[in-house]
């Protein structure tokens, strides 16, 4: 049905290629099966060429192309983005740059975002996770904030899951539930203190890896501080 656009997009794409750039992905071991190296900016533009369309951004996002993702995530209108949708996207996302384009394009847009992200922190999936901390991140970082009614039960939850993906080894799931904490622990004192205190023990012990995960949060908190 959408044949005729996925056609122009590819043309407008090879005429934007870098091949330098897909190249440096490639050597960064940022592996897709098709990469035209297009850079995020001209991306964009490209975007603002067509209509907001859920059937586009469906054929688009069904493709193996990094480029035709990424405008998957920008075309597809948020009010139309079911939660059926956006797990059945999450389960498919497999780069790190797609799912942070995913949050920032289209996830972030969502009135029940931070419901998607605090189930998905917790998936076996490592990429789903991903897109959970990237998500509660992109919120943070905005001035999201967990709802009155439920602020400790998932403010305690959000807290010992990133606790526990600290403590599984250097990941994706880790570094993205580092940033989150990062983003939550900005928006007050009482939230620095909330992140201090759930990796309390890492501030002395014997793993140095463990140690810098303290020491890196609290440099960033004293930094938002001053």
């Amino acid at each position: 049905m959408y044949e005729s656009e996925l056609k122009e997009i590819r043309r407008r794409l090879r005429l934007s290629m870098n091949g330098a750039v897909s190249a440096s992905m490639r050597a960064q071991g940022v592996d897709y099966k098709v990469n035209f190296g297009v850079l995020l900016a001209h991306l964009k533009e490209l975007a603002s060429l067509y209509v907001k369309d859920a059937g586009l951004a469906e054929a688009l996002w069904q493709t193996d192309t990094r480029e035709l993702k990424i405008l998957a995530t920008i075309l597809y209108p948020p009010e139309q983005f079911t939660p059926e949708r956006a797990e059945a996207w999450t389960a498919a996302v497999r780069h790190q740059e797609i799912a942070e384009q995913y949050c920032i394009n289209l996830l972030q847009e969502l009135p029940f975002a931070l419901e998607l992200a605090g189930r998905w922190i917790d998936a076996e999936e490592e990429y789903a996770a991903v897109v959970g901390y990237t998500l509660y991140a992109r919120l943070f970082t905005k001035g999201g904030v967990f709802p009155p009614e439920k602020l400790p039960e998932e403010a305690a939850h959000f807290l010992q899951s990133a606790r526990t993906a600290l403590l599984g080894g250097i990941s994706r799931r880790q570094r993205a539930a580092l940033l989150a904490l990062k983003r939550y622990g900005r928006q007050s004192g009482e939230q620095q203190a909330a992140v201090l205190n759930v990796l309390s023990d890492f501030q002395a012990s014997g793993d140095a890896g463990k140690r810098e995960f303290y020491s890196d949060l609290l440099f960033e908190f004293e930094y938002y501080q001053s």
